[in-house]
């Protein structure tokens, strides 16, 4: 067994120090005054896995493993104990030495001990060591070295001197003997009872730790080594979502909420009589597909159709509700939050909001530990990591989110970091709200996610107002068991349009004089772009004409686009939705003022307007663009004008989508069409995708999702390190939050100190593509975890300006669209 004891404390008592028992050994550095006990801890994490367990339950893949959360349970008794080591004590308080060793591999002797006096079976002693060993870092490397933090197999291997790592390690004051007598056999008694098995035996001859751990890790190694089958994968990382779920929660001492803002009775309460497809969406069990025009109630009828599946699903399920532009994020959640309960003694309902880059810094941050020698100044570095578990749970604690795909799809990354963004995909409820505005590949990828999710248990609604055929049959290909499809009526929505096609430029002189006009004549006008240079421009041709038409109005002209800071995008959006809300019955007045956004403007904003002159893009998107104009189909006058001009570049869309989309259009007028009905938008779509874009867009989805499945969904190798897969990923989806260079100083006061948070800073970050970055000087701080922008003007009312020297409209400024 171990070697004799030593005297050795966290923080000796005055009066000299005494020799350390179990109750001295610390799990954590934090709170400075009482640092958290070993045993307090592992116990606080094992209550956590309960509560997970209470909202995943025994959900979809799981349920073929009765011992899955038995597994996790134990793991979570055992996964610290290797912080019993000298050198991770006194590494602990502020100045400390680093130890240099992984407390986890440690770990694995007790694992080994407690299994061998429990007799438990090989599976059940392989898993339990699986998950201790794989909490913080990866098992193998991918391809010889990891992307990331280096795997246990780099760190410990033929050259490792077992017992000076774990028994007797070299010291300037002599050898340091890392697990005292008297503190392992406290330690033993401890996991007994935890475990209510009889203590080990103490057997003369018996391994040392460093011998049972190294063996023990050499056996995982060797069993994770080759590929496995799918689904014994695919559970394995669940279980470590889950461990290591209950590891955040446990040290950021947050709970799981159970509280659902959403009820069961939510579509009995709705204060209006409901259209035909919200009852019907209201009625359907399993999945949905619901196509409807925007204004008909397609929110309210994918919250109706999560509060039927809530009352028939196991455990607490969470509802995800996915959204395709994250400057569409706040609105959504901020109009959930008006529509549904709080909690009792809240005001208003705790809904989640997911940020993409703060969301990675936050889950990276917590998974780190405080083995060193890569930890910095321990003081900082602790601190650091504190509020990074804290923050990290809040992404999990809420029932109810509001996302992009992007983090959801980031699950498939794995690993310490992800596997539990993995596990909380495990009985859950997805709303995909306008599916259709993603290209091909992403669209394809999201068909494999859903049919991942449905193997964890969970259930998808997909909400469109512009579903073609081939994506509805994409989508039901892709899962497994009934998905049912429902379409609102005709007459559903009232025609409210009266298309134009002009072949000039939106931004041509007759173009801008004719909005001036409309201006003038005191009408709401929303004028749409596809790049973010071209609203700025229009934005400043025409937003004085809306200020003196409406000259003590403050908000008579707004501009909306992706590369804002986010806290001042989020007022913008305010702004917004107060000036131009949805017109009521009997309101004739008109209202003036201007609105220029990019595609932005198209989702979740409920918006109105009386005249709109949009630039063409893909159908779906030109038909999402004419639901903010007479949305309800009220306006004094019937159909307005909804002109729909010829666009000067393709970007941000594809050439065969931009050429299609004009050429459906042009044979719509043609045939004498002169409005914008919800069946004309039905011809588009099928004018559009029955061309040969629309076959190989198609069969580039298809082929997207496939090799994303093969890719990432596998989970053949699900203990090697996935950090290339992470940056793969980014670079699909080509989008990264940056700080500008004047926010620096802000941003560092929000991030550090007792009360620093990433979250708290999450307003000043501006998205851009990556391949941006160059343009705007980005450089990477390495402190801050951001891309720093030097390059380039901010404003809070026209956002992010490429630096001087790019052209007016730089030849690669799409819209951010993840």
């Amino acid at each position: 067994m171990a070697a004799e004891s030593v005297t050795g404390t966290v923080r000796p008592p005055a009066g000299g120090a005494r020799p350390r028992t179990l109750a001295d050994t610390r799990a954590k550095s934090r709170p400075f005054e009482d640092p958290e006990r070993l045993t307090t801890h592992s116990r606080i994490v094992h209550d956590t896995v309960a509560e997970i367990e209470g909202r995943v339950a025994h959900a979809g893949l799981i349920a073929a493993a009765p011992s899955f959360w038995s597994w996790v349970r134990r793991a979570a008794i055992l996964h610290d104990t290797g912080k019993v080591a000298e050198g991770f004590q006194r590494q602990l308080p502020p100045g400390g030495p680093p130890w240099g060793e992984r407390h986890e591999v440690l770990s694995l002797a007790y694992v080994d001990l407690l299994a061998e006096a429990a007799g438990w079976s090989d599976a059940d002693r392989l898993m339990i060591g699986t998950l201790v060993a794989s909490h913080h870092r990866s098992l193998h490397s991918a391809s010889g070295y990891s992307a990331g933090k280096p795997s246990l197999s780099e760190l410990y291997n033929q050259h490792t001197r077992w017992d000076e790592a774990f028994t007797l390690t070299p010291g300037p004051e002599g050898p340091q003997v890392q697990v005292p007598r008297s503190v392992h056999r406290e330690l033993l008694a401890w996991l007994a009872g935890a475990l209510t098995t009889d203590p080990p035996p103490q057997t003369p001859g018996a391994p040392t730790l460093a011998e049972r751990a190294g063996r023990f890790l050499h056996h995982l190694l060797e069993n994770w080594r080759r590929p496995v089958k799918p689904d014994h994968g695919l559970l394995a990382v669940l279980a470590q979502g889950a461990l290591t779920l209950a590891d955040h929660a446990g040290s950021a001492h947050v709970p799981l909420q159970t509280h659902m803002p959403l009820d069961t009775d939510y579509f009995a309460r709705l204060p209006y009589r409901p259209y035909p497809h919200q009852g019907q969406a209201a009625g359907t069990d399993g999945h949905l597909i619901l196509m409807a025009p925007t204004g008909s109630g397609k929110t309210e009828s994918g919250l109706a159709w999560a509060a039927r599946q809530l009352a028939t699903m196991r455990g607490r399920p969470r509802l995800v509700w996915t959204l395709p532009y994250r400057a569409s994020l706040n609105a959504a959640r901020l109009r959930l939050q008006r529509d549904l309960v709080p909690a009792s003694g809240d005001r208003a309902p705790d809904i989640g909001l997911l940020h993409g880059t703060v969301a990675h810094t936050l889950l990276t941050q917590a998974v780190e530990d405080d083995c060193g020698p890569d930890q910095g100044e321990p003081t900082a570095a602790h601190a650091r990591q504190a509020r990074a578990r804290a923050g990290a749970m809040r992404l999990f604690t809420q029932r109810l989110r509001v996302a992009t795909p992007h983090q959801l799809l980031r699950a498939a990354i794995a690993g310490p970091a992800y596997s539990s963004v993995l596990l909380e995909q495990a009985n859950s409820l997805f709303v995909l709200d306008e599916l259709h505005a993603y290209e091909p590949e992403t669209f394809g990828r999201l068909c494999a996610a859903m049919g991942l999710w449905e193997r964890l248990g969970s259930r998808v609604a997909v909400l469109s107002a512009t579903l073609a055929p081939p994506m509805t049959r994409l989508i039901d290909e892709s899962l497994a068991q009934q998905v049912t499809s429902h379409r609102a009526p005709p007459g559903t929505s009232p025609v409210r349009h009266r298309l134009v096609l002009d072949e000039e430029p939106l931004d041509s002189p007759g173009s801008l004089s004719r909005v001036r006009d409309w201006l003038a004549e005191d009408h709401s006008v929303l004028a749409v772009v596809n790049r973010v240079a071209v609203a700025q421009q229009l934005y400043a041709e025409l937003a004085d004409d809306a200020r003196k038409s409406r000259p003590d109005d403050p908000h008579a002209a707004l501009l909306l686009h992706s590369r804002f800071k986010n806290r001042d995008r989020d007022a913008i959006e305010k702004n917004l939705l107060r000036r131009h809300p949805e017109r009521r019955h009997g309101e004739t007045d008109r209202r003036g003022g201007l609105v220029v956004a990019t595609q932005t403007v198209e989702v979740s904003l409920q918006l109105d307007f009386d005249r709109a002159a949009v630039e063409c893009a893909p159908v779906e998107a030109v038909a999402q663009r004419a639901g903010r104009v007479n949305r309800r189909g009220l306006h004094p006058e019937g159909p307005v004008e909804f002109r729909v001009h010829r666009a000067t570049a393709d970007l941000p869309y594809d050439a065969g989508a931009m050429a299609a989309a004009w050429q459906a259009l042009t044979d719509l007028v043609n045939d004498g069409a002169d409005t914008l009905s919800e069946e004309d938008i039905d011809r588009l779509l099928a004018a559009a995708y029955d061309s040969p874009w629309g076959v190989a867009w198609a069969e580039a989805a298809r082929r997207a999702r496939d090799e994303f499945t093969a890719g990432f969904l596998t989970f053949t190798d699900p203990f090697h390190d996935r950090s290339e897969f992470a940056d793969r990923l980014n670079e699909t989806f080509d989008s990264v939050d940056v700080l500008h260079h004047e926010d620096v100083n802000e941003y560092r006061l929000r991030t550090t100190g007792k009360r620093g948070d990433p979250l708290l800073a999450a307003g000043l970050l501006i998205p851009l593509r990556h391949h941006q970055l160059r343009t705007y000087g980005a450089q990477w701080d390495r402190a801050l975890r951001v891309h720093v922008i030097h390059l380039g003007t901010y404003a809070a009312d026209t956002g992010l300006t490429p630096p001087a020297g790019t052209g007016s409209i730089p030849p690669q400024e799409p819209e951010t669209i993840l």
